[in-house]
């Protein structure tokens, strides 16, 4: 009698095993069955989306040199730091006594600028001007404010200023703009450089007045101008120089006409 209960209870208890097994069975297929939907679905939309087809199959961009930098895998640092700094802004200048000469001749030194006048009118000019464009605008030579209206900006202009007043031995460009529209031969340039203000303007004071250009200086203040025309060719200039923080200058030069 208790055997016959005994195997009567196990049948139960393995039916109802059995029935569980079974209803886990159909959850599993019904959850793979919703997983493929959902696979073939969004096959189906990429398919269908060529811009994310070509952002999830195009090759990755890579830098050689700098992932020859990355050193992700090392065990031990890298040789020597990763290079991307900012070069000092001595790094241009000439040997020592080099930068006395003004580049056109090795026996042509610098002369030294006049004293400047009191009167300054450029210096307003220069502070109110906030483009090189505006600058040109409101220079005193006719034919140069007459051809500020057609300036362009690039840094092509910048290595195309008059043989007679170049850039700076060390100058670094931040901006240039010129116009050869008409009878215009317009230059325009801001850059800085490591000089002190007083050898800068010594500087193009030489080069002007060699290539003979007059050369009026005038000052207000930390502000400077040098500036003059040429009656051979109509030339004209006009050099702003400011002292920077760190010893420097920061030079606006407008030239028009020069050779």
């Amino acid at each position: 009698m208790v055997r016959s209960r005994f195997r009567g209870l196990t049948l139960v208890v393995l039916s109802a095993a059995l029935a569980a097994c079974g209803a886990r069975g159909d959850g599993d297929r019904n959850l793979d069955s919703l997983d493929n939907e959902l696979v073939d679905s969004n096959s189906a939309s990429t398919t269908r989306d060529p811009a994310l087809m070509s952002a999830l199959q195009d090759q990755i961009m890579v830098d050689p040199s700098l992932a020859q930098q990355a050193n992700n895998d090392a065990v031990r640092p890298p040789a020597q730091p990763y290079s991307g700094a900012v070069p000092p802004d001595g790094i241009a200048v000439p040997p020592s006594g080099a930068v006395a000469s003004t580049g056109a001749a090795r026996s042509e030194t610098l002369k030294k600028a006049p004293a400047p006048s009191a009167d300054c009118p450029q210096c307003g000019a220069a502070r109110e001007s906030l483009t090189l464009g505006a600058l040109a605008s409101r220079q005193t030579d006719k034919r140069t404010s007459g051809c500020a209206g057609n300036m362009r900006y690039s840094a092509r202009w910048a290595q195309r200023l008059p043989a007679d007043l170049p850039l700076y031995p060390d100058a670094r460009v931040s901006e240039a703009a010129g116009s050869e529209a008409g009878s215009c031969a317009l230059r325009a340039v801001s850059f800085a450089s490591s000089a002190p203000l007083q050898t800068v303007l010594d500087w193009y004071y030489t080069r002007a007045t060699n290539a003979g250009y007059s050369a009026e200086h005038q000052a207000e203040g930390a502000e400077h101008v040098l500036g003059g025309t040429r009656d051979r060719d109509d030339g004209a200039f006009a050099i702003f120089l400011t002292s920077r923080n760190d010893g420097g200058t920061d030079v606006d030069l407008v030239a028009n006409n020069g050779n």
